[in-house]
């Protein structure tokens, strides 16, 4: 047998819970969830990352599905419930694939059964409006973790890839934490900046999560985790989920990405900039200085290096797949994981340690989570707290 065949066998056991993956929000801006125009029951390979043929070919046995709407948006709340309403839509079409999923229970009943987990995470605290009802109301509709900022700030914690505004996570921050453990809605903590890592662990009573984020030790981007924090999950019991997205795992990535950012600031664009004139000037910047590609060894290495720093029991797998344009050779779309474990198994992992990164460490964070919830709703009642009154 060669290693990619121990790797779906291995899988066959002991799935992907992969903890981010944005296809809700690609079906709102491809087809304004129209799922007779994407059904993933067929072949998506031109529109999309995700279908159900190559979550079964890549061995996937849960999936956190992003119900992630833009901190822009006009009316965050509502368009957060729409996204819901996706996933149970995809759910409700598909139920011999996919299997609603809102405890550790659940996800260890879908395996048995050989369906694919389904749970939902809201990325950027903007989905709850500075409000704890709200927050309450995520949960009550299925949302089980909370990314606690996206790309920008919000009012009570800061991002990774912001100016510097509450310093980490304000007092009203923290009782969003708080309430999360009270709930048992996992603290999501890619996105944010370190400051807000470092508050989060020092607030939460529950183990914590990073959906999507990788080693900064490896690829110095601030949207990864520093080694201190890392290091910090065995005490908190926490998970970091590996990424794939190339500007976030190369360097070489890292620096192009800047370079091509910088290029259209000096011609009076803006870096975000996607109009016909800003992208005919970032075309012609990629074919003068091509894209670096990163690989299935790029990711490994920050595998390795987050195995090392936060020990086995507290690293997962979050691809992004459906929220980025790029993704690296070897792992092009959700059937590409069995490569990434055939490179683990080549680097020497041992099938107990890869059993954990797949399945196990993401089941007990969440198992974990419902404990603390069970024992803090019996001494603590519902926070009513406000935004002003915590934060004047």
């Amino acid at each position: 047998m060669t290693s990619l065949d121990d790797a779906r066998a291995l899988l066959a056991e002991f799935p992907v819970v992969d903890g981010h993956n944005d296809l809700p929000w690609a079906l709102r801006e491809q087809v304004s969830y129209d799922l007779d125009a994407r059904d993933i029951t067929d072949d998506q390979s031109a529109h999309l990352h995700t279908d159900i043929p190559r979550l079964r070919a890549g061995g996937v046995g849960a999936q956190f599905w992003s119900v992630y709407v833009r901190a822009d948006a006009p009316d965050p709340v509502p368009a957060t419930l729409e996204q819901i309403d996706c996933v149970r839509q995809l759910i409700d079409r598909h139920p011999r694939d996919l299997a609603p999923a809102l405890t550790a229970a659940d996800m260890e009943a879908a395996r048995r059964e050989g369906r694919i987990a389904s749970l939902m995470g809201a990325e950027g605290g903007h989905s709850i409006a500075n409000s704890l009802g709200t927050l309450r109301g995520l949960y009550d509709l299925g949302v089980r973790y909370l990314t606690l900022t996206h790309n920008f700030n919000v009012a009570w914690a800061d991002s990774a890839t912001d100016e510097p505004g509450v310093g980490g996570l304000s007092a009203f921050g923290r009782e969003v934490v708080r309430e999360m453990n009270r709930l048992g809605m996992l603290v999501d903590l890619s996105h944010v900046a370190a400051t807000t890592m470092r508050d989060a662990l020092d607030t939460s009573t529950a183990p914590v999560i990073f959906s999507h984020s990788s080693a900064r030790a490896v690829c110095d981007h601030p949207r990864n985790i520093p080694d201190d924090v890392l290091e910090r999950l065995p005490a908190n019991g926490g998970v970091a989920m590996v990424t794939f997205v190339p500007k976030f795992v190369l360097q070489a990535a890292v620096d192009w990405t800047a370079a091509a950012d910088e290029n259209l600031r000096a011609h009076g664009f803006h870096h975000l900039d996607t109009s016909p004139e800003a992208m005919k000037l970032h075309r012609a910047f990629e074919e003068s200085r091509p894209r670096p590609v990163a690989t299935v060894a790029t990711v490994a290495d920050h595998l390795d290096h987050m195995r090392e720093a936060a020990g086995v029991d507290h690293i997962g797998i979050g691809g992004d797949y459906d929220g980025t344009a790029f993704t690296p050779d070897g792992l092009n779309d959700v059937s590409g994981y069995p490569r990434l474990i055939a490179e683990l198994l080549d680097r020497g992992w041992s099938r107990a340690d890869l059993a954990k990164l797949t399945w196990q460490n993401a089941v007990r964070v969440l198992g974990a989570a419902e404990d603390v919830a069970r024992d803090l709703r019996a001494t603590r009642a519902p926070s009513n707290a406000t935004i002003e009154a915590l934060d004047g």
